[in-house]
């Protein structure tokens, strides 16, 4: 699987991954306890478990949309990610983590899936 090497690549990843109907992968753009706030209202915790919301996601939502990025604002090794939600929900946003390999990934995701 490819890395993001820049964090903006974690969107794009995400987008081909989804529309090849890869929940692992998908899952795999997050750190092992990450923290997803979905399903709305409630927190999906670790890779594991939000692979399970991803499987259920692909089986239902056919296609997914490369969204315009919204500048990304670092910190260290944080970074700030989100996109304008095509789809015109609040909106979604990312904290990812520069890795020890220079990659970078999930750790936090509030994702606005429109229902």
């Amino acid at each position: 699987m490819s890395k993001a090497r820049e964090p903006e690549d974690l969107t794009r990843l995400f987008v081909e991954l989804a529309n090849e109907g890869d929940a692992r992968g998908m899952a795999e753009l997050y750190e092992e306890d990450a923290v997803m706030a979905y399903p709305p209202g409630a927190q999906t915790v670790g890779r594991d478990a939000i692979q399970k919301v991803f499987e259920q996601l692909v089986a239902n939502v056919p296609h997914f949309e490369q969204e315009e990025s919204y500048p990304t604002i670092h910190h260290g090794e944080l970074a700030l990610t989100s996109t304008k939600p095509s789809d015109n929900t609040g909106g979604r946003t990312q904290i990812v983590r520069r890795q020890s390999d220079g990659s970078w990934l999930r750790v936090i995701d509030r994702p606005e899936i429109k229902s």
